[in-house]
Formats: structure tokens, C-alpha cells, sequence
């Protein structure tokens, strides 16, 4: 009887573990672990797929390009990202070398990525007429600035 209780209580033990060790939970903190996400959790042990993603661009010309705006008739342009306004700014106003994103009187914009690190997006430049003098597509990253120069070429008549 006392070999019965003994094999009794070994088997209630080993079935007990058994079931507490299948039933532990997994204590690994999830988040995201992608650094170049603005939702960056640095003690997310595991990607959990909340990763979101931004990014930037700053559009600028030179005095070249400023002085062939106004010799054309130019005197605002207006410039959009896949067909929405980003910015205005007057023509006689230029940088001498590329602005950093967000200083003042730039034409910055910060786009929303989504889950996605790189985004092509259409610039449209045009002046207070609707002519349009630049369109180009823009490939925006995710924590990065494009710094994006218009180069002046003259007006097609």
C-alpha cells in the first residue's frame, strides 16, 4: 500500500509540473524593434509589426533659379506632394546652400510612411498662374531629410 501511495504521489507530481510547465506564459515584451520607426520601443524584446515610419523632405533653390522665377513673370510658387500643398513661398526667396528640414521659411514636409521605410511620392512646383515649372518623383525615407534642389532651366514657350 505504501508502494502504491509512493507511485501515486511520484505520478500527481510529474503531472502537475507537466501542466504548470505547458501553461508558463511567454514574457518576452513586444513592440517595435526597428529603430528607424518613430514607435521605437528599445526594451521590445520582439517585433510585434506596430512599427510606424516617417519621413522627411525640404525643397529649395538657388539665386539662379530665383532670378529666372522672376525674369519669367514668377512671383509665388506653390509646391505639392502627391497632389497636396506642402508649402508656398515668393520666388524672390532663395538659399544659398540646402536648408536643414524644418528651419524657418524652408518648404518642409514630414510625410507619414506607414508601416512602409520608403515612400515615392510626385512634387509639383507652380507658380501663381498654375504653370507648372517642376514635377519629379521623390523617393521620401523613413528617419531621414531629403534635401531636394530645383534647378532652373528656362521656360518653354
Amino acid at each position: 500500500m505504501k508502494k502504491i501511495l509512493s507511485i501515486f504521489i511520484c505520478f500527481s507530481l510529474i503531472g502537475i509540473l507537466s501542466f504548470t510547465n505547458s501553461c508558463k506564459k511567454d514574457n518576452k515584451i513586444k513592440g517595435c524593434t526597428d529603430k528607424d520607426s518613430y514607435t521605437y520601443n528599445s526594451t521590445a524584446q520582439e517585433d510585434d509589426g506596430s512599427c510606424l515610419y516617417q519621413g522627411a523632405v525640404v525643397i529649395w533653390y538657388d539665386q539662379a533659379a530665383s532670378t529666372g522665377l522672376i525674369a519669367d513673370g514668377a512671383t509665388a510658387l506653390t509646391f505639392y506632394l502627391s497632389g497636396e500643398i506642402v508649402g508656398s513661398t515668393a520666388t524672390s526667396v532663395y538659399w544659398t546652400a540646402a536648408p536643414a528640414c524644418g528651419d524657418n521659411a524652408s518648404i518642409t514636409a514630414t510625410e507619414d510612411l506607414a508601416k512602409v521605410k520608403t515612400h515615392a511620392y510626385t512634387l509639383s512646383v507652380k507658380d501663381q498662374t498654375g504653370y507648372e515649372y517642376w514635377t519629379t518623383v521623390l523617393n521620401i525615407d523613413a528617419n531621414t531629410c531629403l534635401q531636394f534642389q530645383l534647378l532652373w532651366s528656362a521656360r518653354k514657350k
